[in-house]
């Protein structure tokens, strides 16, 4: 049996550890951010406390022999009521599957920190915050861009607002990253439209692009890649 100031140190290490983590997905809003990481890798680190050492008055009795390990092994099965929590259906877009991932992370993050692998959980530590935070710009610049198509059409002053191809669109909608209507330089009854879709397929490219040209007062329609 360890000391107790040394089950206290990895409570506090392990909320420590899981507030790195917490912060980067509280700047962004989500709703499993900073309490609910710092909270999974406690209750995380706590259960594998009572896993190693909660049984010891047990283990000493004469005919007892069970597998106290198997208590932290459910941890990892029973996180994940967290994590389908976190994930979010917005028409067909889903959102949230990097913080579910993350919970489920900080969960091991604690059983390291409660079976004394200090090393090991801090490593984990900087490890899961450069893939959450260093890796974003990269992925951005590099594969998000090949994601993003255009479309471009004229259409009667006034007929066509946010509102109106949200409206238009539905579900698709979640995918428009820039909105830009402006009067056409050239004809005064119209306004140049340009809408910038992020993170779609061919296929849901051109869905897209056959609703925005059945829209009311819309006229010439192109489509273009980014």
């Amino acid at each position: 049996m360890i000391p107790q100031y040394e089950m206290l140190f990895r409570l506090l290490l392990a909320a420590a550890l899981g507030s790195v983590i917490g912060f980067e997905r509280e700047r962004l809003n989500w709703a499993a951010g900073l309490r609910t990481h710092m909270l999974v890798c406690v209750g995380a680190t706590l259960i594998m406390l009572v896993s190693a050492f909660g049984f010891a008055d047990a283990l000493s009795q004469k005919n007892v022999d069970f597998d106290p390990s198997r208590v932290a092994a459910q941890v990892v099965s029973g996180i994940g009521f967290l994590g389908a929590g976190a994930i979010l259906m917005r028409g067909e877009v889903v959102r949230g599957l990097t913080t579910a991932a993350s919970l489920w992370s900080v969960a091991g993050i604690g059983l390291a920190v409660g079976g004394g692998m200090y090393t090991t959980a801090v490593g984990a530590t900087f490890i899961i915050l450069l893939i959450l935070a260093g890796l974003k710009p990269l992925e951005r610049r590099f594969i998000a861009v090949k994601q993003q198509r255009s479309v471009d059409f004229l259409a009667d002053r006034g007929s066509v607002s946010f509102d109106s191809v949200h409206q238009a669109l539905g579900s698709g909608s979640a995918r428009i990253k820039q909105f830009i209507a402006q009067h056409a330089e050239d004809n005064a009854d119209l306004d140049e439209v340009s809408i910038v879709l992020s993170r779609v397929s061919d296929r849901e490219y051109a869905a897209i692009c056959i609703r925005l040209e059945r829209m009311t007062g819309v006229r010439e329609c192109q489509r273009r890649s980014s």
